[in-house]
């Protein structure tokens, strides 16, 4: 593997996970409800956007602006392996042994906001009282939780990486 391309993606990765943590203690510190933000969540999801296409274009033009398909995946799908590994190894230690009752705390929040929205949209009462019964009884961060997390957050990252390759890759390149 391409030095560049290894380097580039641990220290993206790292940017990423650092990234996550800080968004995650910040949340954790200023108020909890933020955690059913949905502008946090927005800024969850550009800001890695963003540092992927940074990424990308940082590592093609180390490159000599030649870089495949391969390559821009590569290097994107490092720094998010990392990023993501990051973020949830912390999230699992936060609220599983450094603050466990903030868990809880966050399910109520989900609880109470799951159900006003269920009843803006004129949900029935037992298809509420259902939802919140499952909501109740699951725990976001258990190990499972956060493996199966961590698992579906790298299926939207190698969509986007596909999309980013396809982007990025050199002109000279596209049979790669």
């Amino acid at each position: 593997m391409n030095e560049i391309i290894k380097k580039n993606g641990i220290t993206f990765g790292i940017i990423l996970g650092l990234f996550s943590l800080l968004i995650t203690t910040a949340i954790y510190a200023i108020d909890l409800q933020l955690f059913t933000s949905w502008w946090i969540g927005g800024i969850a999801i550009v800001v890695p956007i963003i540092i992927g296409f940074v990424l990308v274009s940082k590592t093609k033009k180390q490159l000599n602006g030649n870089i495949n398909f391969k390559e821009a995946f590569t290097v994107y799908f490092i720094a998010a392996v990392i990023g993501s590994f990051i973020s949830k190894l912390f999230e699992y230690i936060l609220f599983n042994f450094i603050d466990p009752q903030a868990k809880e705390t966050i399910k109520e929040i989900n609880i109470k906001y799951t159900t006003e929205m269920m009843e803006k949209l004129g949900a029935p009462a037992a298809s509420i009282n259902e939802a919140m019964q499952k909501v109740a009884e699951t725990d976001n961060y258990s190990i499972g939780n956060i493996i199966f997390g961590l698992a579906m957050g790298l299926v939207f990252h190698a969509i986007f990486g596909l999309i980013l390759a396809a982007i990025f890759k050199s002109k000279s390149n596209e049979g790669l």
